[in-house]
């Protein structure tokens, strides 16, 4: 994922180059906030495949669905504000 100016938390279920380990970190309304649209869109990409990669019922995916729902609503709010 690409990401201009300071650097951003990884995403939940991301993989660093560093580690093989998944990431859990639950993405909430007011982080999302100050990305850009392209950024989220980037982000939600990223969660639909670790989405894919997840155990069930595991903790990640808990964390991957709710933070892929908090993705869906920041990009649908910013396209009603637009209309």
């Amino acid at each position: 994922m690409i990401v201009r100016g300071a650097r951003k938390a990884p995403v939940v279920g991301a993989f660093t180059n560093k580690q093989e380990e998944p990431m859990t970190k639950l993405l909430t309304h007011f982080e999302l906030a100050s990305r850009s649209e392209r950024d989220l869109r980037a982000l939600l990409r990223d969660l639909f495949n670790a989405l894919a990669r997840s155990d069930a019922d595991s903790s990640e995916r808990r964390n991957t669905l709710a933070s892929l729902d908090n993705v869906r609503r920041e990009i649908s709010a910013r396209q009603n504000l637009r209309l």
